[in-house]
C-alpha cells in the first residue's frame, strides 16, 4: 500500500496536482475508486484502478473515442497505464440518480439519455465502434449468463448447481442468442443507467449528458444499452415512461432496425440475460467481495427477469426457471439475509 501511495504521489507531482486537496469521491462495484482534486477554482478527478485487478487501457480507449465522436466522456488529462492512474475532467455531482432523488423532471432526463443512444446508434458500425473493440458475441453473452447458476443458485440452495441443470441452462441460451446477433451493431457501453449518466453545467443538447463507467464496452447489438437504461436493476421506472422511451427509440431507428418484432425479441432475450447475470453479480459482490448493499435490488431484478421470460422466444428458459428455481427462492437468498 505504501508503494502504491508513493506511485500515486509521483503521478500527481508529475502532472502538477500534488498541491491539490484530495477527497474520496466514489467507489463502485469494482476495485476502482475515484478522488476529487481541488485547488482554488480548479478541479480534477483521479481514477485509481490498481492492477492486476483493474486495467485502465479499455477506459482510455473508449473515452477518447466517445469524445472524438462528440459525446461527453470525461477528458483525459494524463494517464499512467502501467500503474492504473488517470487524471480526468471533473463532471461535478449531478448524476441522474441524485437529480431524480431531488425530483428533477424524469421524462426530460430519460428523453436526453434515449436521444443520445439514438444519435450514436444511427452511426454506421465502422464509425461507432473503435478499432479492436471485442465483440459482444454469443460466447460473451453466455459467460455472463452463467453467473446465475455459478453464484445465485449456490447461495439460494446451499450447494453447487447440478451440472445437468447448468448444462441445460447454457444450451437454452445458445438457442436464442443468434436472434440477438441479427440486430445492427454498435459500441455497447454495457452499464448505461442512471448511476452512470450526468447532467453537465454549461453544455447543451446531447453534450449535456455526461457518460461514465464505459470501460467494459463491446461491439454488439444496438438493443442492449436502451434496454439497460429502461430496465434498471437499481430503480423502478413508470410503465408509461418505459413505453414512451421504447417507442421513441423504435420510431427514430425504424430505418436501421430490421423489424420491430425482431427488435423486441432481441430486447427480451438481452433483458433476461442481463437480469440473470446481475443476480449472479450482486450475490458475488456480497459473498466474495463483502459488499452486501446490492442485495436490496434482487427482488426488483427477479420482477424484471420474470417479465422478460414471458416473451414467447424464451418459453423454454421460462420452464427451466420454473423447474429449477421455485418462487420461494426468488429473492434475497436466506443465507445472506441478516
Amino acid at each position: 500500500m505504501a508503494d502504491r501511495l508513493e506511485l500515486l504521489n509521483g503521478f500527481l507531482k508529475q502532472n502538477g496536482w500534488d498541491d491539490g486537496n484530495r477527497r474520496l469521491l466514489a467507489a463502485d462495484a469494482s476495485f476502482r475508486h475515484y478522488d476529487r482534486l481541488t485547488r482554488l477554482d480548479e478541479s480534477r478527478v483521479l481514477m485509481d484502478a490498481p492492477p492486476p485487478m483493474e486495467n485502465v487501457r479499455p477506459f482510455l480507449k473508449v473515452a477518447r473515442h466517445l469524445e472524438k465522436l462528440g459525446y461527453s466522456a470525461p477528458h483525459v488529462y494524463a494517464a499512467d497505464e502501467e500503474n492504473g492512474f488517470v487524471l480526468l475532467e471533473d463532471f461535478g455531482d449531478a448524476t441522474y440518480t441524485r437529480l431524480l432523488k431531488k425530483g428533477e423532471d424524469e421524462r426530460a432526463l430519460y428523453t436526453l439519455a434515449t436521444d443520445l443512444l439514438i444519435d450514436l446508434h444511427k452511426l454506421d458500425e465502422e464509425t461507432a465502434v473503435p478499432e479492436g473493440l471485442p465483440p459482444y458475441d454469443d460466447d460473451a453473452l453466455l459467460r455472463e449468463a452463467m453467473l446465475f447458476p455459478d453464484w445465485f443458485m449456490p447461495a439460494a440452495f446451499g450447494h453447487e448447481t447440478d451440472k445437468t441443470a447448468a448444462d441445460e441452462y447454457a444450451l437454452l441460451w445458445q438457442e436464442v442468442f443468434p436472434l440477438v446477433q441479427k440486430m445492427p451493431k454498435t459500441i455497447v457501453l454495457r452499464d448505461y443507467h442512471v448511476d452512470n449518466l450526468m447532467i453537465l453545467d454549461g453544455k447543451t443538447g446531447l453534450q449535456a449528458c455526461g457518460l461514465l463507467d464505459f470501460q467494459d464496452a463491446l461491439a454488439g447489438a444496438v438493443t442492449y444499452d436502451i434496454m439497460s437504461l429502461l430496465e434498471d436493476a437499481r430503480r423502478d421506472i413508470r410503465p408509461d415512461l418505459f413505453k414512451e422511451m421504447q417507442d421513441r427509440y423504435i420510431a427514430a431507428m425504424a430505418d436501421k432496425l430490421p423489424d420491430k418484432e425482431e427488435f423486441l425479441t432481441s430486447w427480451a432475450i438481452l433483458a433476461a440475460q442481463r437480469h440473470a447475470k446481475v443476480l449472479g453479480i450482486f450475490v458475488r459482490l456480497c459473498v466474495r467481495d463483502g459488499k452486501p448493499v446490492y442485495l436490496q435490488h434482487l427482488p426488483r431484478l427477479w420482477r424484471l427477469l420474470e417479465r422478460a421470460l414471458e416473451h414467447p422466444a424464451l418459453a423454454k428458459l421460462r420452464l427451466w426457471f420454473d423447474k429449477n428455481v421455485p418462487a420461494e427462492f426468488r429473492g434475497i437468498p436466506q443465507c445472506l439475509q441478516k
